[in-house]
C-alpha cells in the first residue's frame, strides 16, 4: 500500500510540472514573454510581480485575463501593454492563472 500511495504522489507531482511547463510554453508562445520576464522587469513587470500585487485580490485571474486579451495602460507606468488578439479568452485565464502561481 505504501509503494502505491508514494507512487501515486510522485505521479501528482510529475504531471503538476507538466502543467506547469504547459503554461510557461503558453506565455512563451504567446508573446507574453516578449515584454515580460518571470523574475526581472523588461519592457513590462516582471511576471512574479504582477502575482505579488495581485496575490490578495478576489477576481485577479479574471482581471488579468481581460487585460491579457484587452491591454492595459498606466497601470504599470507610461508603456502600454497593447492587446493581444492571438490569445483566447481560454488561453488568456491559463496564462492569468499560471501567473498567479508565481512567488
Amino acid at each position: 500500500m505504501k509503494k502505491v500511495l508514494i507512487g501515486a504522489v510522485a505521479a501528482s507531482a510529475f504531471f503538476l510540472a507538466g502543467v506547469a511547463q504547459a503554461d510557461a510554453d503558453l506565455a512563451k508562445n504567446s508573446g507574453c514573454l516578449n515584454c515580460h520576464n518571470v523574475d526581472t522587469k523588461l519592457v513590462g513587470p516582471s511576471l512574479k510581480d504582477i502575482a505579488a500585487k495581485y496575490a490578495d485580490q478576489a477576481d485577479a485571474s479574471a482581471y488579468l485575463a481581460d487585460k491579457i486579451v484587452k491591454g492595459s495602460n498606466g497601470v504599470w507606468g507610461p508603456i502600454p501593454m497593447p492587446p493581444n488578439a492571438n490569445v483566447s479568452p481560454e488561453n488568456a485565464k491559463v496564462l492569468a492563472d499560471f501567473i498567479l502561481t508565481l512567488k
